[in-house]
């Protein structure tokens, strides 16, 4: 019989919080088999163009 792992509440917890300390807007977190997958709140187009790179770091003036 396969061995199930438990995953409690103050796991998830310490994953969100481990996610916030590094600097990760937390969306969602699911949970999915063994694993807690964290999904960010902010969407990701893809690769920033040079245009869009060059905007962020003028501070979208």
């Amino acid at each position: 019989m396969p061995r199930r792992s438990v995953i409690t509440q103050a796991a998830i917890a310490r994953v969100v919080k481990g996610a916030q300390a590094a600097g990760l807007k937390v969306g969602r977190v699911e949970i999915e088999g063994d694993r807690i997958v964290i999904h960010s709140g902010e969407e990701s187009a893809g690769p920033m163009t040079k245009l869009e790179a060059w905007r962020a770091g003028r501070g979208s003036r």
